[in-house]
């Protein structure tokens, strides 16, 4: 994001335009009285809450309506895609074990097999699971078709698989 008022506004939450009266009460400062200082606060709200909503396909956008804020919104859309810290760590293990078990699978051409694993270590890679480039090229190595064994046999005899 590239507004950085937009973003401070989407961290900080609604703005409620407030004054104090006399005797020491807060109240809601009616739009009337409005600064411009105040309306720029308020367009900065609208203007986070709108950059979020528009970057949400129109089926995704559906079930984050109820949400009148950017923070709520933005709150929300972590907890359903990211998810709590247990089901962070579920994933992660879901990950690992879809690591250990990659392999070619018949009738499946190298560059699906490919796209497949590099999916995978994306994805990996943005879960916070690190793997060293050593043992993902292993993995790679060790998951090619048969009629790749000769080329495998010489990769794995270089000292360095990094």
């Amino acid at each position: 994001m590239k507004d950085f008022k937009v973003w401070c506004s989407i961290i900080r939450g609604p703005v409620r335009i407030t004054t104090t009266l006399e005797n020491e009460v807060i109240i809601y400062k009616p739009v009337k009285d409005y600064t411009d200082e105040d309306f720029e606060k308020i367009e900065e709200q609208e203007k986070a809450l709108a950059t979020l909503t528009t970057v949400l396909s129109h089926d995704i956008d559906q079930g984050f309506r109820e949400y009148e804020s950017a923070k709520e919104l933005w709150e929300a859309l972590i907890e359903v895609y990211e998810g709590n810290d247990d089901m962070k760590q579920s994933r992660q293990d879901m990950l690992r074990q879809k690591f250990n078990l990659f392999n070619h699978v018949l009738g499946e051409s190298l560059e699906a097999q490919l796209q497949r694993f590099i999916t995978l270590t994306t994805e990996m890679s943005t879960t916070g699971i690190s793997v060293p480039r050593s043992e993902i090229n292993k993995k790679l190595l060790n998951s090619l078709p048969k009629s790749w064994d000769m080329n495998v046999s010489v990769i794995k005899k270089t000292t360095d698989l990094s």
